[in-house]
């Protein structure tokens, strides 16, 4: 084994010049909450009218945006990644910087025409392929579990502080935190804050495994990243959400809580996105899923998910990310590097010539789920599977 004295890699240093471009950029990507400020404040309210048929194209109602995105732009335009002179963080940092200036697109077009293809352009739409996968998975998936006694928002505010408490044990200095907020439909992570609604319901047996997809991933991601070096590993590089959301639910197969009623859900997105770009109406995107035999309240969360602010194509990412990820498990990938902060699969490469360069820090805390052997065991099981029905297998 050779002496860290005599690898030059071990003294490796980005300038401070570098790094101002990359906390620049971090500092920005904070100052403003895109997906909340693109989801809905009276989702539950408008629930009720749609379902009884008053409202068959709900009136969503936006938060009014704290900083004006024109201001936000203005300072992004004065940072110049092109500045960066180590040319693996310059790549890094002009895709971020690109992702940026869509997002701050996507919010001046809200609610209009543009707002679509804007969408597609920041998380794509959905490949035949893809399409194809998520049939199946309605086709051959006809049964889901019992319902379960469900939990409300306080339960499992509770139980999400209690997990967080145990990363803590780990490292005291960690900042991340669970509150419920009354503008949340659902439960969603919001930089290092776990967020969830009022009226959350989450079924007992799905929460234990919604705990490692929102904090064993999102949050300890998030944690590892903001104490890089490299600070936009915390707010997340360009296209992060898809492996994010992929890893996200790899913690859900690995724990054992990957329902047949969540794969089917996470199939309903992707085919409610399709009919979104194909052009369906809300309400004829709810009576498909319906004659999918989805339930009707769950059926109006997910199309809801998928066109509000006019169409955002996002949640397509969970099932492709997934995908994605069981190929490269499948073809030997580790998933070592991927919680040393927020990127996407594609840009493994690049953090690993970071890491090998001495550029970045470990992991401050792993998710919990790797603790236990079985986990192993789950996703050696999935890597790899073209089958997705399959992962259902030994699952509760």
């Amino acid at each position: 084994m050779s002496d860290d004295a005599d690898d030059p890699r071990a003294h490796a240093e980005l300038s401070a010049a570098d790094l101002a471009v990359d906390h620049g950029l971090s500092l920005l990507a904070q100052s403003f909450r895109f997906l909340l400020d693109i989801t809905p404040v009276d989702a539950d309210d408008l629930r009720e009218d749609f379902l009884e048929g008053r409202e068959p194209d709900p009136p969503f109602t936006y938060r009014e945006l704290e900083t004006d995105p024109a201001v936000i732009r203005a300072e992004l335009d004065g940072i110049d990644p092109g500045d960066v002179s180590d040319p693996v963080l310059g790549q890094l940092l002009r895709a971020k910087h690109r992702e940026m200036e869509l997002q701050l697109d996507m919010l001046e077009a809200r609610d209009t025409d543009d707002f679509l293809p804007l969408s597609v352009e920041l998380y794509g739409g959905v490949s035949p392929s893809l399409r194809k996968q998520a049939e199946a998975l309605l086709a051959s998936i006809t049964r889901t579990e019992p319902t379960d006694e469900a939990l409300d928002a306080e339960e499992f505010l509770a139980m999400a502080e209690a997990e967080i408490a145990l990363y803590r044990d780990e490292d005291p200095d960690l900042d991340m935190h669970a509150e419920i907020r009354s503008d949340v439909n659902g439960v969603m992570v919001s930089g290092d804050v776990l967020l969830i609604g009022p009226e959350t319901k989450v079924q007992r047996q799905r929460a234990q495994a919604l705990l490692h997809h929102e904090v064993g991933t999102h949050l300890v991601t998030q944690a590892n990243g903001s104490h890089q070096p490299i600070k936009v590993l915390g707010v997340g590089l360009a296209g992060y959400d898809e492996t994010q959301e992929g890893l996200a639910v790899l913690a859900e197969i690995a724990c054992g809580g990957l329902t047949a009623f969540r794969l089917r859900q996470l199939a309903g997105r992707v085919v409610t996105v399709h009919r979104l770009v194909s052009g369906a109406t809300f309400a004829e995107a709810h009576e498909a899923l319906v004659a999918d035999d989805f339930p009707r309240g769950s059926a109006w969360t997910t199309v809801m998910r998928v066109y509000r602010s006019g169409g955002m194509t996002k949640d397509a990412i969970y099932l492709r990310g997934l995908v994605e990820l069981l190929e490269h498990l499948g073809s030997g990938g580790s998933l070592d590097r991927m919680w040393l902060g927020k990127f996407s699969l594609r840009d493994l490469p690049l953090i690993g010539d970071l890491e090998e360069r001495g550029l970045l820090r470990p992991a401050r805390v792993l998710p919990r789920y790797l603790l236990d052997p079985s986990a192993h065991d789950n996703l050696a099981r999935a890597a790899g599977t073209e089958d997705l029905g399959t992962l259902l297998e030994g699952h509760a």
